[in-house]
């Protein structure tokens, strides 16, 4: 998925975003709510880890806009506050889940997972198409019973086209769900990606590329 960490703390921003790429999440950062909102005006996020008490622009605000804008991003609101007057307030400016400072990352993490399964139709525990079986939850990819090591970006492509269930989906779609904001789109890393992802899966090629539209597996 697409996750914005936004977080005013420098160390702790990165801790995050390390633990959720560890997931194969595309991560990107920002440390106050006015550079939340510039993210979010050009990005399509799946998931906004949200720190609540921001410089320039205050979570809050930022939860807001996103409600105001119909934005379908999960939010996940983050905050010092232990009192549960602050946790029903942050729930009632939209957010969708409340976690308190300090956090476990592993729980982080699943509820991170757990927004995922709302913000999209809900995948079934094992994606399974053309001989290839996909384990989200315990990374793990198979062909024909055999074991295929991948790259966390090999794995959050073949994510994506398993789970279009055989529709073809754009190089610049993969590019906005599995890579940050600091991927070239010029540089051609998906066609790459799919170059090695297609290796690694062996025969008969199972990745399809679709002239001027995609790729599919079909």
């Amino acid at each position: 998925m697409r996750v914005l960490v936004v977080e005013d703390e420098p160390m702790l921003a990165d801790a995050i975003a390390e633990w959720l790429r560890d997931e194969a999440h595309a991560v990107d950062i920002a440390h106050d709510g006015a550079a939340a909102l510039d993210r979010l005006a050009v990005h399509d996020y799946d998931i906004v880890v949200l720190d609540r008490d921001l410089p320039v622009v205050h979570g809050d605000d930022v939860c807001r806009e996103l409600v105001r804008s119909g934005s379908p991003a999960r939010v996940l609101m983050l905050t010092a506050a232990v009192e549960v007057t602050d946790r029903v307030a942050g729930l009632s400016l939209g957010a969708d889940d409340y976690l308190t400072k300090p956090f476990a990352f592993p729980e982080l993490a699943a509820r991170v997972r757990s927004l995922g399964r709302r913000a999209r139709p809900a995948d079934p525990p094992v994606l399974s198409r053309a001989g290839i079986t996909l384990d989200p939850a315990r990374h793990v990819v198979f062909r024909d019973g055999q074991f295929i090591p991948l790259s966390k970006k090999e794995f959050a492509v073949l994510t994506e086209l398993l789970r279009a269930n055989g529709a073809t989906v754009s190089a610049e779609f993969l590019l906005e769900k599995a890579w940050d904001e600091h991927a070239d789109p010029f540089t051609g890393v998906v066609r790459l990606t799919i170059l090695k992802l297609r290796r690694k899966l062996g025969d008969p090629p199972v990745v399809e590329t679709v002239t001027g539209v995609g790729y599919r597996v079909p």
